[in-house]
């Protein structure tokens, strides 16, 4: 029998929503061999993660703070019961010049920035925490494929692939990356690594309009290395907010259903049994408020572009 702990409570799931993946974006005229090939992929990932069920509350606080006190397969598992919500952000960035595929590398790259800055003690869902980290890496690699000087396509593929291993090199604590280590986790010559690095640098203009918002040019998507990131206090005021705003739509009952229910805003969680005895209803009445929040709160952030994982 599957844990009761362990449930899938993301109807927004990547892959489960008819039987066709996301279309490959940015191809061009390099054959439907190689179109088909990133469709397999793309099919065999999505297969493969929709195997892994998401985590309850009470499973997802276990494991973070295992993970926090330095248990490396809790770390594991909490990555891998996330890589489907990687997936359903990066839906949301379809035809945007970068394969799916690429968008979801770039994604899980953010997951597990998020991981490691996560503090389960403050309250919040991982889902919710981590939905900004993702959404960051995925657009700005978005923004770093706007070139002035269109590269082929093939060139653009290996030059990403040099770009997330320097990525992953920093994660690391690899901050002056050499071409040899590029290689070396790439499998590619040194001199290749060169030559692809080069050649981008020859290509891009900063004075170069960004195609997702030509009133931004190369040089104001390139990151500041002094700048700070948001510190975690706003970061967690702006969740608050959202919270309290998508919370707001509800009514009175079914909002403290809701929070009871999912143990949001400080609440603990609790059976349909305990929040029917404190409402003074049946059991049957708390599962049907709890069945129309549910659905007014989806239709509520499908508009926004947001899963229900993001929120419980």
């Amino acid at each position: 029998m599957q844990d009761e702990s362990i449930r899938n409570t993301d109807d927004d799931a990547p892959g489960f929503e008819g039987d066709e993946e996301p279309a490959a974006a940015g191809t061009t005229d390099c054959g439907e061999n190689t179109q088909e090939e990133m469709r397999d992929l793309t099919r065999s990932y999505l297969q493969e993660i929709g195997r892994t069920p998401l985590l309850s509350a009470e499973a997802e606080c276990a494991l973070a703070t295992r993970m926090r006190a330095g248990d490396f397969q809790a770390r594991q598992m909490m990555i891998e019961h996330n890589l489907r919500m990687v997936v359903s952000i990066a839906k949301h960035y379809l035809n945007r010049g970068v394969d799916f595929l690429d968008l979801i590398e770039e994604g899980n790259l953010g997951l597990m920035h998020a991981l490691d800055k996560y503090e389960p003690s403050r309250g919040f869902r991982f889902s919710t925490y981590a939905t900004w980290w993702i959404r960051q890496n995925i657009e700005r690699a978005i923004m770093s494929q706007s070139r002035a000087v269109r590269l082929p396509i093939h060139i653009v593929k290996e030059l990403n692939s040099y770009k997330r291993a320097l990525r992953h090199l920093e994660m690391h604590g690899i901050t002056n990356a050499t071409a040899e280590d590029i290689a070396c986790l790439t499998g590619h010559a040194p001199e290749e690594v060169r030559r692809i690095l080069n050649l981008e640098e020859r290509t891009v203009s900063l004075d170069a309009p960004l195609d997702i918002d030509p009133n931004l040019t190369v040089a104001d998507a390139i990151a500041d290395e002094n700048a700070t990131l948001p510190d975690e206090s706003i970061l967690s005021r702006q969740l608050e907010s959202n919270l309290r705003e998508w919370l707001g739509t509800l009514t009175e009952k079914q909002r403290t259903v809701i929070e009871q229910r999912y143990g949001l805003n400080n609440q603990a969680e609790s059976t349909l049994e305990e929040i029917a005895l404190h409402l003074n209803i049946t059991r049957e009445r708390v599962r049907q408020i709890q069945a129309d929040a549910l659905a007014r709160l989806r239709v509520l952030l499908k508009r926004r572009g947001i899963g229900m994982g993001m929120l419980i």
